[in-house]
């Protein structure tokens, strides 16, 4: 056994060799002050923005006066300054998914119609207008103006080209936002808007309807003709630009979004999703009903429709035309188009929340759907994106199994459902 003086010699040893391997490995890339991140992010506009912007067919008058003074927003989520990496996402293991339910607040879907009738009085005249121009009713452009900026009174306080550089040069979207910055020079540099008056959220998108420059480029009209397309300060332009965009996405003239309905036990929750349309009289002569108690109207008889189930048998079932999927362009989820379609009605028939009402669902963990999502894949199923999220694919994958497994289809995850799905 060492004596003490010799024990303390080779534990010195010991820790000394330690620290001389630590040394030696690679050290990670250290995070640079903000001054010089903002030195690289002038370099940046110059050496590397510019070119493409001037390619594109920005002039140099415009790019300088977008970026006269320009700084970078330290605040802005999602950022990822050089020298630092991503912040990793949440691990699914510790991840719910909440109830569609939790989307639909009664209050705020109260308050939005609330407003929305009283609005579509004042604008009469101007929805009136726009409906016969682009064949979309104005209880739906009211509905997405509503959602999006509260009919425009929501404040929308950030510089677009801050928010949008910012992003393009640092954040977890770079390519995405660099698009949408060049986009936005190119409105600058149509005299629509100078740099300051280009108001955006924090995430870039502009104006009432909350366009991405893209989207502006694209889709916004000048409706009043005073020879600007302002979403930002103008009621018809805003109303008209929402529209136009509906309509160049493929709005069907005449028809709705969609009908709450009850789908008898017989009927299967898996026959859900746009690839499975069938005339809506199909629908009807399998028993599925209006929970109005109204018929279909005859001229749908013919014409597509598509079951919706966003919780299975937990929750409102739907009948939604393809319009349904053109509001989904305006924000992809069907939770979204579902809100969209129900304060619509709200607005133009006073009606209120759906009848069916939203089950229990959403408390289990992401990992949980993603092993049912591997398990239903390795048994030949399209479940679409394996992400723990049950999207259309998964429910009715799901439903489909339960069916044959000899359980009573329920087109969504419960725990139940986690011992006998491997």
């Amino acid at each position: 056994m060492p004596g003490k003086a010799e024990g303390g010699m080779l534990r010195r040893s010991a820790i000394a060799t330690v620290l001389l391997l630590i040394a030696l490995l690679p050290l990670p890339a250290a995070a640079q002050s903000k001054p010089d991140v903002e030195r690289q992010f002038q370099a940046w506009l110059q050496n590397d923005l510019w070119p493409e912007a001037s390619k594109s067919g920005v002039s140099q008058k415009a790019f300088d006066a977008a970026f006269d003074g320009i700084r970078l927003n330290w605040d802005l989520p999602d950022l990822v300054p050089p020298g630092s990496t991503p912040k990793k996402e949440q691990k699914q293991s510790q991840a719910e998914f909440s109830s569609p339910g939790a989307y639909f607040s009664e209050k705020r879907l109260q308050g939005l119609a609330a407003s929305g009738r009283t609005l579509a009085k004042s604008h009469a005249g101007t929805l009136r207008k726009v409906e016969q121009a682009y064949g979309v009713p104005g209880e739906v452009i009211l509905a997405i103006w509503g959602r999006e900026s509260g009919y425009g009174r929501a404040d929308i306080p950030h510089p677009a080209i801050e928010v949008l550089a910012t992003k393009a040069f640092m954040s977890t979207r770079k390519d995405m936002f660099r698009r949408e910055l060049v986009a936005a020079l190119h409105i600058v540099d149509g005299g629509d808007r100078t740099p300051a008056q280009l108001k955006g959220s924090w995430a870039g998108a502009m104006g009432q309807p909350q366009f991405m420059p893209t989207s502006y480029l694209k889709y916004a009209v000048d409706f009043d003709g005073d020879g600007v397309r302002d979403i930002w300060d103008s009621v018809p332009d805003s109303l008209a630009s929402i529209a136009n965009y509906l309509r160049k996405k493929g709005w069907e003239a005449g028809r709705g979004w969609g009908y709450e309905v009850r789908i008898p036990d017989g009927v299967s929750c898996a026959q859900e999703g746009p690839d499975l349309a069938r005339p809506i009289g199909k629908w009807s002569s399998r028993g599925i009903e209006r929970v109005s108690g109204k018929a279909f109207p005859k001229a749908e008889a013919g014409a597509s429709g598509m079951m919706l189930v966003p919780a299975g048998t937990h929750g409102p079932e739907f009948i939604v035309t393809p319009n349904f999927y053109v509001i989904k362009e305006y924000n992809n989820s069907d939770l979204y188009a579902l809100f969209i379609g129900n304060l619509a009605d709200r607005i133009a028939y006073g009606s209120g929340a759906f009848s069916g009402k939203w089950g229990d669902v959403g408390k289990m963990l992401r990992s949980d759907v993603l092993a049912m999502q591997k398990a239903l894949v390795a048994k030949g199923y399209d479940v679409g994106k394996v992400d723990g999220l049950p999207g259309y694919k998964t429910r009715r994958s799901l439903g489909d199994w339960q069916e044959k497994s000899g359980l009573k289809p329920t087109c969504y995850p419960d725990a139940s459902l986690k011992a006998k799905l491997r």
